[in-house]
Protein backbone atom coordinates (compact mmCIF):
# COMPACT_ATOMS: atom_id res chain seq x y z
CA UNK A 1 0.00 0.00 0.00
CA UNK A 2 1.03 3.49 -0.94
CA UNK A 3 0.80 4.77 2.59
CA UNK A 4 2.95 2.28 3.69
CA UNK A 5 6.11 3.15 1.65
CA UNK A 6 8.40 5.35 3.41
CA UNK A 7 8.81 9.12 1.79
CA UNK A 8 8.43 9.31 -2.16
CA UNK A 9 5.30 11.20 -1.42
CA UNK A 10 5.92 13.24 -5.11
CA UNK A 11 6.20 9.50 -6.95
CA UNK A 12 2.64 8.13 -5.02
CA UNK A 13 0.98 11.40 -5.81
CA UNK A 14 2.09 11.12 -9.76
CA UNK A 15 0.80 7.33 -9.74
CA UNK A 16 -2.53 8.03 -8.27
CA UNK A 17 -2.95 11.06 -10.71
CA UNK A 18 -2.65 8.48 -13.60
CA UNK A 19 -5.18 6.41 -12.18
CA UNK A 20 -7.52 9.08 -11.21
CA UNK A 21 -7.21 10.32 -14.91
CA UNK A 22 -7.90 6.12 -16.33
CA UNK A 23 -4.51 7.29 -18.15
CA UNK A 24 -2.01 4.30 -17.24
CA UNK A 25 1.15 3.87 -19.35
CA UNK A 26 2.16 0.85 -20.39
CA UNK A 27 5.63 1.10 -19.18
CA UNK A 28 6.80 3.37 -16.66
CA UNK A 29 10.88 3.92 -15.75
CA UNK A 30 11.73 4.09 -11.82
CA UNK A 31 14.56 5.57 -11.12
CA UNK A 32 17.25 6.30 -8.38
CA UNK A 33 19.34 4.63 -5.64
CA UNK A 34 18.64 1.02 -4.41
CA UNK A 35 16.78 0.48 -1.16
CA UNK A 36 14.25 3.46 -1.91
CA UNK A 37 11.20 2.00 -2.32
CA UNK A 38 11.34 1.70 -5.96
CA UNK A 39 10.04 -2.30 -6.13
CA UNK A 40 7.40 -1.31 -2.92
CA UNK A 41 5.77 1.28 -5.14
CA UNK A 42 5.53 -0.87 -8.41
CA UNK A 43 3.57 -3.14 -5.96
CA UNK A 44 1.63 -0.76 -4.02
CA UNK A 45 0.51 0.40 -7.59
CA UNK A 46 -0.31 -3.53 -8.57
CA UNK A 47 -2.67 -3.51 -5.68
CA UNK A 48 -4.23 -0.26 -6.32
CA UNK A 49 -5.01 -0.92 -10.05
CA UNK A 50 -6.35 -4.71 -9.33
CA UNK A 51 -8.33 -3.73 -5.55
CA UNK A 52 -11.56 -4.84 -5.59
CA UNK A 53 -12.93 -1.75 -3.23
CA UNK A 54 -9.90 0.88 -3.28
CA UNK A 55 -9.86 3.88 -1.59
CA UNK A 56 -8.63 7.08 -2.69
CA UNK A 57 -6.43 5.11 -5.52
CA UNK A 58 -5.22 2.76 -2.55
CA UNK A 59 -5.79 -0.64 -1.93
CA UNK A 60 -7.79 -1.70 0.35
CA UNK A 61 -6.13 -4.48 2.50
CA UNK A 62 -9.17 -6.94 2.39
CA UNK A 63 -9.93 -8.19 -1.13
CA UNK A 64 -8.63 -11.15 -2.53
CA UNK A 65 -6.02 -9.62 -5.14
CA UNK A 66 -4.81 -6.85 -2.24
CA UNK A 67 -4.29 -10.23 0.26
CA UNK A 68 -2.08 -11.94 -2.56
CA UNK A 69 -0.25 -8.99 -3.11
CA UNK A 70 0.25 -8.87 0.85
CA UNK A 71 1.22 -12.80 0.93
CA UNK A 72 3.18 -12.63 -2.27
CA UNK A 73 0.88 -14.70 -4.70
CA UNK A 74 -0.79 -12.51 -6.62
CA UNK A 75 -0.85 -14.61 -9.74
CA UNK A 76 -0.38 -11.16 -12.32
CA UNK A 77 2.75 -9.64 -10.59
CA UNK A 78 5.82 -10.75 -11.73
CA UNK A 79 9.58 -9.84 -10.67
CA UNK A 80 12.25 -10.29 -12.99
CA UNK A 81 16.13 -10.32 -11.86
CA UNK A 82 18.91 -10.82 -13.23
CA UNK A 83 20.22 -14.44 -13.44
CA UNK A 84 23.81 -13.55 -12.75
CA UNK A 85 25.70 -10.23 -13.38
CA UNK A 86 22.79 -9.67 -16.52
CA UNK A 87 19.10 -10.14 -18.01
CA UNK A 88 19.06 -12.60 -20.57
CA UNK A 89 17.54 -12.82 -23.94
CA UNK A 90 15.42 -15.94 -22.85
CA UNK A 91 14.07 -13.92 -19.84
CA UNK A 92 12.71 -11.59 -21.76
CA UNK A 93 11.39 -14.31 -24.42
CA UNK A 94 9.56 -16.17 -21.65
CA UNK A 95 7.78 -12.70 -20.70
CA UNK A 96 6.71 -12.06 -23.84
CA UNK A 97 4.91 -15.40 -24.05
CA UNK A 98 3.29 -14.91 -20.57
CA UNK A 99 1.96 -11.81 -22.33
CA UNK A 100 0.22 -13.75 -25.28
CA UNK A 101 -2.19 -14.72 -22.11
CA UNK A 102 -4.97 -12.86 -20.85
CA UNK A 103 -4.01 -11.65 -17.46
CA UNK A 104 -5.31 -14.43 -14.78
CA UNK A 105 -6.98 -12.03 -12.75
CA UNK A 106 -9.02 -10.23 -15.04
CA UNK A 107 -7.41 -6.98 -14.23
CA UNK A 108 -4.26 -5.05 -14.71
CA UNK A 109 -0.87 -7.33 -15.04
CA UNK A 110 2.15 -5.64 -13.92
CA UNK A 111 6.18 -7.14 -14.48
CA UNK A 112 8.47 -5.20 -12.63
CA UNK A 113 12.10 -5.46 -14.43
CA UNK A 114 14.35 -5.23 -11.72
CA UNK A 115 18.52 -3.64 -12.54
CA UNK A 116 17.24 -3.25 -15.79
CA UNK A 117 20.26 -1.66 -16.99
CA UNK A 118 21.90 -5.50 -16.94
CA UNK A 119 19.93 -6.52 -19.48
CA UNK A 120 22.16 -7.69 -22.07
CA UNK A 121 22.16 -6.24 -25.88
CA UNK A 122 20.22 -9.06 -27.44
CA UNK A 123 17.61 -8.81 -24.28
CA UNK A 124 17.16 -4.71 -24.61
CA UNK A 125 16.73 -5.20 -28.27
CA UNK A 126 13.91 -8.19 -27.77
CA UNK A 127 12.29 -5.84 -24.92
CA UNK A 128 12.04 -2.86 -27.12
CA UNK A 129 9.78 -5.19 -29.53
CA UNK A 130 7.19 -5.46 -26.51
CA UNK A 131 8.03 -1.81 -25.65
CA UNK A 132 6.69 -0.94 -29.46
CA UNK A 133 3.81 -3.03 -29.27
CA UNK A 134 2.29 -3.42 -25.58
CA UNK A 135 0.32 -6.39 -25.12
CA UNK A 136 -3.59 -4.88 -23.56
CA UNK A 137 -4.06 -5.49 -19.65
CA UNK A 138 -0.20 -5.24 -18.94
CA UNK A 139 1.76 -3.00 -17.52
CA UNK A 140 6.25 -3.03 -17.60
CA UNK A 141 8.01 -0.88 -14.63
CA UNK A 142 11.63 -0.78 -15.23
CA UNK A 143 13.32 -0.44 -12.55
CA UNK A 144 17.34 1.48 -12.94
CA UNK A 145 19.85 3.69 -10.81
CA UNK A 146 19.67 5.95 -13.59
CA UNK A 147 18.30 6.47 -16.88
CA UNK A 148 21.53 7.07 -19.16
CA UNK A 149 22.56 3.04 -18.06
CA UNK A 150 19.78 1.94 -20.83
CA UNK A 151 18.75 2.32 -24.74
CA UNK A 152 17.90 6.17 -25.30
CA UNK A 153 15.13 3.85 -27.21
CA UNK A 154 13.76 2.35 -24.58
CA UNK A 155 14.19 5.44 -21.88
CA UNK A 156 11.79 7.26 -24.76
CA UNK A 157 9.10 4.76 -24.78
CA UNK A 158 8.46 4.99 -20.99
CA UNK A 159 6.99 6.86 -18.31
CA UNK A 160 9.71 8.19 -16.22
CA UNK A 161 9.33 8.34 -12.05
CA UNK A 162 12.45 9.22 -10.41
CA UNK A 163 12.84 8.24 -6.65
CA UNK A 164 15.09 10.67 -4.35
CA UNK A 165 17.15 9.58 -1.57
CA UNK A 166 14.99 9.48 1.52
CA UNK A 167 15.99 12.24 4.70
CA UNK A 168 18.33 11.65 7.22
CA UNK A 169 15.44 12.63 9.69
CA UNK A 170 12.46 10.02 8.43
CA UNK A 171 15.09 7.86 7.91
CA UNK A 172 16.32 8.08 11.81
CA UNK A 173 13.12 8.46 12.87
CA UNK A 174 11.73 5.07 11.16
CA UNK A 175 14.35 3.15 12.37
CA UNK A 176 14.02 3.89 16.26
CA UNK A 177 9.97 3.55 15.86
CA UNK A 178 10.02 0.68 13.85
CA UNK A 179 12.89 -1.26 14.84
CA UNK A 180 13.60 0.26 17.96
CA UNK A 181 17.10 0.99 17.51
CA UNK A 182 18.74 3.87 19.94
CA UNK A 183 18.61 7.47 18.75
CA UNK A 184 22.58 7.37 17.96
CA UNK A 185 22.58 3.94 16.06
CA UNK A 186 19.78 4.99 14.08
CA UNK A 187 21.34 8.34 13.37
CA UNK A 188 24.63 6.31 12.49
CA UNK A 189 22.84 4.28 10.26
CA UNK A 190 20.71 6.60 8.09
CA UNK A 191 23.96 8.89 7.32
CA UNK A 192 25.51 6.32 6.42
CA UNK A 193 23.33 4.34 4.06
CA UNK A 194 22.89 7.75 2.15
CA UNK A 195 19.60 7.61 1.95
CA UNK A 196 18.82 4.08 1.15
CA UNK A 197 16.31 2.38 4.01
CA UNK A 198 17.03 -0.96 2.60
CA UNK A 199 20.95 -0.50 2.59
CA UNK A 200 19.74 0.56 6.63
CA UNK A 201 18.19 -2.16 7.14
CA UNK A 202 20.58 -4.71 5.80
CA UNK A 203 23.56 -3.35 7.85
CA UNK A 204 21.17 -3.15 11.09
CA UNK A 205 20.87 -7.18 10.72
CA UNK A 206 24.13 -7.68 9.53
CA UNK A 207 25.88 -6.29 12.60
CA UNK A 208 27.07 -3.49 10.80
CA UNK A 209 27.34 -0.98 13.99
CA UNK A 210 29.59 -3.68 15.79
CA UNK A 211 31.72 -4.40 12.94
CA UNK A 212 32.14 -0.66 12.01
CA UNK A 213 33.62 -0.19 15.63
CA UNK A 214 35.89 -2.39 15.07
CA UNK A 215 37.29 -1.02 12.18
CA UNK A 216 37.43 2.77 13.54
CA UNK A 217 38.97 1.26 16.79
CA UNK A 218 41.73 -0.43 14.32
CA UNK A 219 41.91 3.09 12.46
CA UNK A 220 42.84 4.90 15.41
CA UNK A 221 45.25 2.89 16.68
CA UNK A 222 47.42 2.97 13.47
CA UNK A 223 48.10 6.37 13.59
CA UNK A 224 49.36 5.97 16.94
CA UNK A 225 51.77 3.19 16.67
CA UNK A 226 55.33 2.52 15.38
CA UNK A 227 55.75 1.39 11.35
CA UNK A 228 56.60 -1.90 12.22
CA UNK A 229 53.11 -2.49 14.72
CA UNK A 230 51.46 -0.51 11.09
CA UNK A 231 52.46 -3.57 9.19
CA UNK A 232 50.52 -5.79 11.50
CA UNK A 233 47.51 -3.58 10.98
CA UNK A 234 47.43 -3.75 7.20
CA UNK A 235 47.80 -7.69 7.48
CA UNK A 236 44.62 -7.70 10.04
CA UNK A 237 42.97 -5.19 7.04
CA UNK A 238 43.76 -7.86 4.34
CA UNK A 239 42.56 -10.98 6.13
CA UNK A 240 38.98 -8.90 5.64
CA UNK A 241 38.66 -9.62 2.11
CA UNK A 242 38.17 -13.18 3.22
CA UNK A 243 35.01 -11.94 5.16
CA UNK A 244 31.33 -11.52 3.94
CA UNK A 245 31.11 -7.72 2.83
CA UNK A 246 27.97 -6.23 4.38
CA UNK A 247 26.80 -4.50 0.86
CA UNK A 248 28.56 -0.42 1.05
CA UNK A 249 28.71 0.38 -2.31
CA UNK A 250 31.63 2.13 -4.43
CA UNK A 251 34.40 0.51 -2.85
CA UNK A 252 36.58 -1.95 -3.75
CA UNK A 253 37.21 -5.91 -2.70
CA UNK A 254 34.45 -8.09 -0.85
CA UNK A 255 34.92 -7.91 2.96
CA UNK A 256 37.63 -4.51 2.20
CA UNK A 257 34.85 -2.37 1.30
CA UNK A 258 32.85 -1.96 3.73
CA UNK A 259 35.85 -1.09 5.87
CA UNK A 260 37.69 1.12 3.58
CA UNK A 261 33.94 3.15 3.39
CA UNK A 262 34.03 3.08 6.91
CA UNK A 263 37.86 4.76 7.07
CA UNK A 264 37.34 7.26 4.81
CA UNK A 265 33.57 8.51 6.17
CA UNK A 266 35.91 9.56 9.66
CA UNK A 267 38.35 10.89 7.24
CA UNK A 268 35.78 13.25 5.93
CA UNK A 269 34.23 13.74 9.40
CA UNK A 270 37.19 14.96 10.42
CA UNK A 271 37.70 17.42 8.05
CA UNK A 272 34.37 18.58 8.43
CA UNK A 273 35.79 19.78 11.99
CA UNK A 274 38.74 20.94 11.07
CA UNK A 275 36.84 23.88 8.66
CA UNK A 276 34.52 24.37 11.57
CA UNK A 277 31.38 22.47 10.07
CA UNK A 278 28.20 21.75 11.93
CA UNK A 279 27.69 18.55 13.83
CA UNK A 280 24.80 17.63 12.52
CA UNK A 281 26.78 17.29 8.89
CA UNK A 282 28.54 14.50 10.49
CA UNK A 283 28.25 10.64 9.32
CA UNK A 284 29.69 9.23 12.00
CA UNK A 285 27.72 10.81 14.61
CA UNK A 286 27.67 8.50 17.60
CA UNK A 287 31.60 9.43 17.95
CA UNK A 288 31.35 12.85 17.33
CA UNK A 289 33.44 13.69 21.11
CA UNK A 290 36.13 11.44 19.83
CA UNK A 291 35.97 12.92 16.53
CA UNK A 292 35.93 16.66 18.18
CA UNK A 293 38.98 15.35 20.20
CA UNK A 294 40.99 13.98 17.25
CA UNK A 295 40.79 16.64 15.14
CA UNK A 296 43.10 18.53 16.95
CA UNK A 297 45.79 16.26 16.03
CA UNK A 298 45.71 16.53 12.04
CA UNK A 299 46.39 19.44 10.01
CA UNK A 300 44.01 19.84 6.88
CA UNK A 301 46.20 18.87 4.42
CA UNK A 302 46.99 15.91 6.15
CA UNK A 303 43.01 14.66 6.42
CA UNK A 304 43.07 15.86 2.67
CA UNK A 305 45.81 13.61 1.86
CA UNK A 306 44.52 10.70 3.96
CA UNK A 307 41.10 10.88 2.02
CA UNK A 308 43.23 10.57 -1.14
CA UNK A 309 44.94 7.44 -0.03
CA UNK A 310 41.85 5.49 0.92
CA UNK A 311 40.08 6.59 -2.78
CA UNK A 312 43.84 5.25 -3.91
CA UNK A 313 43.17 1.52 -1.88
CA UNK A 314 39.92 1.73 -3.31
CA UNK A 315 40.92 2.11 -6.84
CA UNK A 316 43.44 -0.47 -6.82
CA UNK A 317 41.32 -3.22 -5.18
CA UNK A 318 38.80 -2.38 -7.80
CA UNK A 319 41.48 -3.31 -10.60
CA UNK A 320 42.18 -6.54 -8.44
CA UNK A 321 45.47 -5.62 -7.16
CA UNK A 322 47.04 -7.96 -3.92
CA UNK A 323 45.21 -7.10 -1.33
CA UNK A 324 47.97 -7.30 1.53
CA UNK A 325 50.45 -5.47 -0.64
CA UNK A 326 47.06 -2.34 -1.01
CA UNK A 327 46.57 -2.74 2.73
CA UNK A 328 50.53 -2.34 3.72
CA UNK A 329 50.65 0.66 1.60
CA UNK A 330 47.78 2.62 3.23
CA UNK A 331 48.62 1.64 6.53
CA UNK A 332 52.30 2.86 6.03
CA UNK A 333 51.06 6.05 4.71
CA UNK A 334 47.51 6.83 6.99
CA UNK A 335 50.05 5.85 9.81
CA UNK A 336 52.63 8.90 8.55
CA UNK A 337 50.29 11.35 8.09
CA UNK A 338 48.67 10.56 11.35
CA UNK A 339 51.71 11.54 13.04
CA UNK A 340 53.34 14.35 10.94
CA UNK A 341 51.64 17.48 13.06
Amino acid sequence: MFSRILGQERAKRFLKQAMSRKKIPHAYLFTGISGVGKTRTAMALTMALNCRKPVDYEGCGQCLPCRQMANGNFPDFLLLRPEGESIRIDQIRELNRRFGFAPVSGGYRVCVIYQAETMTLQAANSFLKTLEEPPSGNILILNAAEPLDLLPTIVSRCQKVPFQPLSFQEMADWLVNKKELGKESAMALASISGGSLGLALKMCDGGFLDKRKEWLLRLMRLTDISKEKALDVAFECAEEDRKKALGIPQSGEPGLRDMLFVWGSWYRDLLVLKVGGAEELLINQDFSDKLKKTTKSFKIDNLIDSLFTIEKSQRDLNRMRNPKLVMEHMAMNLNSLGRSV
